[in-house]
């Protein structure tokens, strides 16, 4: 974990809005009450920055409400030795998160000024377990595939069909899927052998996941 001073404010919305709904991961409580989630978005006051409520980071794309990245990385159940590959890279919030708890981060962002805001900002951090790429994040990475845990930040109509065939076996895969005008539901599936369990967990929204027209998908 990079050694980040305290952080009154993290720990006070790790407390009210975290952990008293009902996230329990210690690595995800612990990196969170402890991220400064102000230097992510940039414009904004601490106390929207810490609020509980997504945040617009400009070019259409959003941090996402404090519990909704928790929820999200404690689905992954991260152990500390993945191989992770996350879906939308946006401010970099979610990514410190996750390459906190795992061994390896792979994210993909379609917008360009995006990843290289991020990327400049993590490295500032001192993280050296992050590879970025920018692209279409529905067509994964399949150069470093195949991943044990895939996390996608953006809301899909359907299932990228690349991101199934990319994920190991007993690997787990997050992704909101719905149509992003409204609410989607929040799955999370699970490969097992050649078979892809999937549970809807909670509703959630968020901004359209951004491909271009040769992306297949699959219900």
């Amino acid at each position: 974990m990079v050694d980040y001073p305290k952080n009154d404010q993290a720990e006070h919305m790790v407390k009210t809005q975290i952990r008293s709904r009902g996230i329990r991961d210690a690595g995800v409580l612990k990196i969170m009450s402890k991220l400064p989630r102000h230097l992510f978005i940039s414009g904004k006051s601490r106390d929207v920055a810490y609020g509980d409520y997504p945040v617009s980071i400009g070019h259409g794309q959003t941090i996402s409400q404090p519990y909704i990245v928790a929820y999200m990385t404690q689905a992954l159940h991260l152990k500390g030795e993945e191989k992770v590959l996350e879906i939308g890279t946006g401010s970099g919030y979610q990514t410190a998160v996750l390459a906190d708890l795992c061994k390896q981060v792979y994210t993909v962002e379609m917008v360009d000024v995006l990843i290289k805001q991020a990327e400049r900002l993590l490295n500032a951090f001192g993280y050296n377990n992050i590879r970025y790429k920018h692209g279409d994040g529905s067509k994964g990475w399949s150069e470093q595939a195949p991943f044990d845990r895939i996390i996608v930040t953006a809301a899909a109509e359907a299932i990228p069909v690349a991101l199934k065939t990319q994920l190991k076996d007993n690997g787990i895969f997050v992704i909101p899927v719905g149509d992003y005008k409204q609410y989607q539901d929040l799955l999370v599936i699970r490969k097992i052998g050649k078979s892809f369990q999937t549970e809807e967990s909670i509703g959630c929204r968020f901004v359209p996941l951004i491909q271009d027209n040769t992306t297949n998908f699959v219900q």
